[in-house]
C-alpha cells in the first residue's frame, strides 16, 4: 500500500447470529498478521466483547462502527483506519437485521453506505442441497447490495463441501466459494449471560487464535478473499472526539469488571489531548488523585460485587474525588457502583460508592435492550442542555430505586418512543444505564 492511500475493507457477514462469523473473523485476521500485512479489525453495531477478541487477533485496537448510532464524520474516520492495508469489519447479528422490518442499523447498511463487498459465512450444519435457497435469498433480498463472497461453516466432510458448492454453483454462478470450514470444537467460545466470556479472561486466547488462523490457511483461499477487498467511498474526515472529554488527566476504570469502553471514545480523548490513566478497581486500586475525572465503564460489577464492596482504597479513592471536585461518569455497570447498593443474583445486597441515590438488582433479572437516543437535562460535564447523543442499553438489572435528584437524560429508544428520563446527576458525579458511542452533532 503505498502511503497515505487509504485501506481497502471486507465485510464479514452471517444470515443469523451464531453462525461462526466471530471465528471465522479471527482466524482471518491472525493469518493476515502472520502475513506480515497491515491489518486493522473493525466492528459493526454495539459491541464491546467481540471487539475485545478481534483487537487480540489484530494486534490493534478494533474500530466500531455503528451506522445507527455514529456521525458520518465518525464512520469515515474508522472505515479509513490510518496506517492499515486492510480492515477486516465483522457483522453484526443477521446481515439485515437492526431495528424493525427495515433493518436500520444493520450490516447491510453499514455495507451500503460503506460499499465494502460482502463475504456471507454460512453455518452448513445439518444443511444440504438447501443451502442454495438460504443464499440466493441473501444474494437477491436488495437489489444495491451484491454478495461478493461465501464461505461454508462447520462443515460434516469433503463430500459435504462438494454437495453445498454444486448445489450454490447451479443457483449463483458467479459468486465466489472461499472455501469450507470442518467443525472444530477446540473453537467454541463459552459464553455469559452478555454474551462471550471476556477475551481477558481467556488463559488460552493466543492458541484459540493461533487454532484459528491455521483453519483459515488450511480451508480458505486467503489470497482469493483479500482479492475481493475493496476501499470506501467515505472520503477520510478530521478525527473528532466522539464524545467531549471528561478532563485533562482522565483516570479510567479497566479490569473484568470493567471493560465496557469503546476504544474509539479513548482514543478521540487521547487525541483531543487528554490524558488517561487506568487503575483497577477489583484490584483495589484507587483512582489517580491528581487525575481531574473518572470515568467507570460497564462491565460485570454484579459478578463481583462482593469483593468491589470490599475494596475500600477504590471506593474511598472515588469518593475522595468526588469531594475534591473531580468530574465522575459512570455507564450501566459504573452507574451502578456509583450508586447506594447493588444486589447480586443470590439477592445479597452489597454496599457501593453511595454519590447517587441509585438501587440496583439482579435478584430478578430482567432485559433491557436497545439503541438508545439520548439529550442532557442540563449542562454539564458532557456538555450544554440539549446536546444530543446515541448509545445503547444492554443489561439484566432491576433498578429497585432511583431516588431523589436530578435527571441526567432524557431517552428515546431507537424507533424514536420515548423512554422518560434516564440516569443521575448530583454536582460532577453522574451516570445512566446508557452507553454512549458518539454525539449527534
Amino acid at each position: 500500500m503505498s502511503e497515505g492511500s487509504p485501506p481497502r475493507g471486507l465485510i464479514l457477514a452471517a444470515p443469523h447470529s451464531g453462525s461462526g462469523k466471530t471465528i471465522v473473523t479471527l482466524g482471518l485476521l491472525r493469518a493476515l498478521k502472520r502475513r506480515g500485512l497491515g491489518v486493522a479489525a473493525a466492528k459493526a453495531g454495539p459491541d464491546y466483547i467481540d471487539a475485545a477478541f478481534l483487537a487480540a487477533a489484530a494486534g490493534s485496537p478494533c474500530r466500531t462502527l455503528d451506522v445507527w448510532a455514529m456521525r458520518r464524520a465518525s464512520l469515515a474516520a474508522g472505515a479509513n483506519a490510518a496506517g492499515a492495508e486492510i480492515v477486516l469489519c465483522e457483522g453484526t447479528m443477521g446481515l439485515f437485521d437492526g431495528i424493525g422490518a427495515a433493518g436500520q442499523g444493520s450490516t447491510a447498511e453499514l455495507a451500503r453506505i460503506t460499499r465494502w463487498p460482502v463475504v456471507l459465512v454460512v453455518d452448513a450444519a445439518g444443511m444440504g442441497a438447501s443451502v442454495a435457497a438460504l443464499v440466493a435469498g441473501f444474494a437477491r433480498h436488495r437489489w444495491e447490495l451484491a454478495l461478493a463472497g461465501l464461505i461454508f461453516n462447520r462443515i460434516g466432510s469433503a463430500g459435504h463441501r462438494d454437495l453445498l458448492a454444486a448445489a450454490v454453483m447451479a443457483e449463483l454462478p458467479a459468486l465466489k466459494i472461499l472455501g469450507a470450514l470442518p467443525r472444530d470444537p477446540g473453537l467454541a467460545l463459552p459464553s455469559r449471560h452478555l454474551g462471550l466470556i471476556q477475551a481477558e479472561e481467556h488463559a488460552s486466547l493466543e492458541d484459540i487464535l493461533d487454532r484459528a488462523a491455521a483453519l483459515i490457511e488450511r480451508h480458505l483461499d486467503v489470497a482469493a478473499v483479500l482479492a475481493l477487498a475493496q476501499p470506501t467511498i467515505l472520503a477520510p474526515a478530521p478525527a473528532t472526539p466522539l464524545l467531549a472529554p471528561l478532563g485533562q488527566r482522565i483516570a479510567v476504570a479497566r479490569d473484568p469488571a470493567f471493560a465496557f469502553a469503546y476504544e474509539s471514545v479513548l482514543a478521540g480523548w487521547r487525541a483531543a489531548g487528554a490524558e488517561l490513566c487506568l487503575f483497577s478497581p477489583l484490584g483495589d486500586e484507587a483512582p489517580a488523585s491528581d487525575a481531574d475525572a473518572v470515568y467507570l465503564p460497564g462491565g460485570y460489577p454484579e459478578l463481583h460485587a462482593q469483593r468491589l464492596a470490599a475494596n475500600a482504597r477504590f471506593l474511598g479513592g472515588v469518593r475522595a474525588a468526588a469531594a475534591r471536585g473531580a468530574v465522575i461518569y459512570g455507564e450501566c455497570g459504573g452507574y451502578m457502583v456509583l450508586g447506594q447498593g447493588l444486589v447480586d443474583a443470590s439477592g445479597a445486597r452489597h454496599r457501593m460508592a453511595a454519590l447517587l441515590p441509585l438501587e440496583a438488582s439482579f435478584a430478578e433479572r430482567r432485559l433491557h435492550l436497545g439503541y438508545r437516543a439520548a439529550r442532557l437535562v442540563a449542562s454539564g460535564p458532557l456538555g450544554l442542555a440539549g446536546q444530543g447523543f446515541r448509545g445503547h442499553e444492554f443489561h439484566y438489572a432491576t433498578i429497585t430505586q432511583e431516588g431523589a435528584g436530578e435527571a441526567l437524560f432524557t431517552a428515546s429508544d431507537g424507533a424514536g418512543a420515548p423512554l422518560g428520563s434516564a440516569g443521575r446527576i448530583a454536582g460532577k458525579v453522574m451516570g445512566s444505564f446508557l452507553h454512549l458511542i458518539d454525539r449527534t452533532e
